[in-house]
């Protein structure tokens, strides 16, 4: 299951970001091949938070081990908002990639996408990050408003983000394992492709 949007000039932007543009670099009609200057922020689209984004002396992307971006998945249903007792019954482990479904992902291409979504309480962040999960991950632009005290939780305990999910109410109910590869760069951030492989045993 495809948990990414597609990254292209039309991909909503967060209010400040820069813009993405693709530009032919080469043809086949004139070159005799096709190649692409590709120009876009580190937060566009599905992506991933490296601790650098939001913190002083933080980690990088590259400097995670390979084991990270990959692990048994936990869905939780935060349609009808956050819960600290949903959390704690849906047996979160140490290691787990913890997806939240809001809900928000139908109305990504809606001005409010990036004003009207909640944010994740303090008390449920702290109780990710003592569960010792690898990442969590949301159907929204953020986990949180400025000043991003979540951004901080999770990323100071070395807790990866994954924004702008979707097709999250496929997971309900289903037991899967999370693969959320982003690009090898040793910076804040980068675009990554997140995919759900269900367990049928």
């Amino acid at each position: 299951m495809d948990l990414s949007v597609s990254l292209n000039e039309k991909t909503p932007l967060y209010p400040g970001d820069p813009e993405t543009k693709i530009i032919p670099a080469g043809t086949l009609e004139k070159d005799g091949y096709q190649d692409h200057y590709v120009s876009m922020g580190t937060h566009v689209g599905t992506h991933m938070d490296a601790p650098s984004h939001m913190l002083k002396d933080g980690k990088n992307l590259d400097q995670f081990p390979i084991e990270q971006f990959s692990g048994h998945g936990v869905y939780i249903d935060c349609t009808k908002g956050f819960d600290l007792e949903t959390f704690e019954s849906a047996r979160v482990t140490t290691g787990d990639i913890v997806l939240l479904h809001t809900g928000m992902d139908a109305s990504y291409y809606q001005p409010g996408y990036f004003e009207d979504y909640p944010s994740i309480p303090e008390e449920i962040a702290r109780y990710l990050v003592e569960k010792k999960i690898k990442m969590i991950g949301v159907d929204m632009c953020s986990p949180d408003h400025p000043p991003f005290a979540i951004h901080k939780i999770f990323l100071g305990a070395g807790i990866l983000i994954i924004e702008n999910l979707t097709n999250l109410a496929a997971l309900k109910d289903k037991r899967f394992q999370v693969f959320a590869f982003p690009i090898k760069l040793g910076i804040d951030a980068a675009p990554v492709r997140v995919v759900a492989d269900m367990i049928t045993t």
